[in-house]
């Protein structure tokens, strides 16, 4: 049972404005996990004020690159030391597997260190060789922090949305409300109790567990220099809305429909080793999942019967059992959108090839669905277009390499894809095709030194690497 009363508001532990606490429970079995108090609009304006008031005093902005750098190296470490701890609470308040929530932790790491190396390169000044060399003008490019971020991230993968997101903002010199889900106030606990032990300049973070109400005020809030989002489209263009109405900067990372490009020279076997985390990772509560499965037409029964084996032979149950692989959903509202999902499936004639609407054996007391996979799928059927975030696939077959790039391609989204073939060069080239921000090959991971975002309505601006930490400054030239 772990209890937090208090709010962590620029550098501080503080007394909410209201003191009633949210019960977190377990989607496993409904078992009470903590407590927490949660932000309401009077905690935002507190926050807010207090990182206004550090960016006007310069302390932090005004800290050298290099120190900044060298703290949160210390808060990588301490997190590195917490790994275990971090990865059982996740587990427990999100039903995510403890092999994702283990996994994730050197994913962190490797996030940090990118974000680290792009810091020491980056180019914060330099002055600028006159075009005309008769000029008499110099120009000095300077790279300054935006100023108050706030920072919204969804409850999926609390720990490294929150990381995606502090670590450039604070490195560039901003201060940063972040705002977490209520489902993770005991991990985002956690995360405060770390950034709280490395120094930080007085209000230069708040970490604030609040409903989507409050979320809204804080983006809302006209102290507010740049909103950082990752969440659902939906939300996404509700702030893009409010953002522009501002003139605020605005960076988003939405949803996605992922497409999984099966060449017809593809090895099965090192397909469906690949698709079981790339398309059923985090209990398939993911926005890069690659849940439209596209295979060639000449494979195209072989492909549904080895995907189908794949997701029978998963473990579904207890997430904090180690050989457990699919976990429940997060709660009983995304439980039964993720079941209404499967019965629009059939209803829209798709063919029911595993799983379906009925609840897994012996699980009836959590939060879980049954891993499900629909082929003969038509591009214009829901299931097709959606995301579901949920262990749902869907398999659609090709006639050649033009057509399936025409099928991954008809979607409004535009995250991520992976292309599948022995021929390394061949599924590079379909890649290229793709419109999807992140396309990987053959299984391999997401990198973190590259720009990661999406096309479409799968988002606006990029993060990781340098790319990622030019998000959250403005360019100041001097002319002497």
């Amino acid at each position: 049972m772990i209890t937090y009363e208090q709010l962590y508001i620029g550098g501080s532990w503080t007394e909410p404005s209201e003191p009633a606490l949210l019960e977190i429970l377990s989607p496993h079995d409904r078992s009470l996990l903590g407590a927490a108090a949660q932000a309401q609009p009077a905690d935002i304006d507190r926050a807010v004020a207090a990182a206004q008031a550090a960016f006007d005093s310069r302390e932090w902005r005004d800290t050298p690159a290099a120190a900044r750098i060298a703290m949160f190296r210390r808060f990588n470490r301490l997190r590195e030391e917490q790994a275990d701890r971090i990865a059982a609470l996740i587990t427990a308040e999100n039903g995510s597997a403890t092999w994702f929530t283990q996994a994730g932790q050197a994913g962190l790491t490797r996030q940090a260190n990118a974000y680290f190396a792009a810091a020491e390169d980056f180019d914060w000044e330099r002055t600028l060789t006159p075009s005309d060399p008769d000029a008499r003008v110099r120009s000095v490019v300077r790279r300054e922090p935006v100023g108050v971020v706030a920072a919204v991230i969804p409850w999926n993968s609390p720990f490294s949305a929150a990381t995606s997101k502090l670590l450039p903002a604070l490195l560039t010199g901003n201060c940063v409300v972040l705002k977490v889900s209520p489902e993770n106030s005991l991990s985002m606990g956690l995360l405060a109790e770390l950034m709280d032990r490395i120094g930080l300049p007085d209000g230069v973070l708040s970490v604030l567990p609040a409903e989507r109400d409050t979320s809204e005020y804080l983006i809302s809030h006209p102290l507010v220099d740049k909103i950082a989002f990752t969440g659902s489209t939906g939300a996404g263009r509700r702030i893009a809305s409010i953002a522009g109405s501002q003139l605020k900067r605005v960076s988003l990372e939405l949803g996605g429909k992922s497409a999984a490009v099966i060449l017809p020279d593809a090895d099965l076997t090192v397909v469906m080793q690949g698709l079981k985390f790339a398309a059923l990772l985090n209990n398939g509560e993911s926005c890069i999942a690659h849940t439209r499965i596209l295979a060639p037409s000449s494979r195209y029964g072989e492909v549904v019967a080895a995907l189908s084996a794949l997701v029978e032979s998963l473990p579904v149950g207890d997430p904090r059992d180690p050989e457990t692989f699919i976990g429940p959903m997060v709660r009983g509202d995304q439980q039964q959108r993720v079941r209404d999902y499967i019965e629009a499936g059939i209803g829209e004639g798709a063919r029911l090839v595993c799983g379906g609407p009925q609840l897994p054996p012996g699980l009836r007391d959590g939060f879980y669905v049954t891993p499900t996979v629909f082929a003969d799928v038509t591009p214009a059927m829901r299931i097709a277009r959606e995301e579901i975030f949920g262990p749902v696939l869907v398999v659609m077959a090709y006639d050649d390499i033009d057509d399936a790039i025409r099928i991954a391609n008809d979607s409004d989204y535009g995250l991520s894809g992976g292309v599948w073939s022995a021929d390394e060069a061949a599924a590079v080239a379909v890649a290229r095709r793709i419109r999807a921000g992140t396309v990987t090959v053959n299984g391999a991971p997401v990198g973190f030194d590259g720009p990661f975002g999406g096309f479409k309505a799968s988002g606006i601006g990029r993060e990781y690497g340098a790319v990622g930490l030019g998000q959250y400054t403005e360019y100041q030239t001097i002319t002497v």
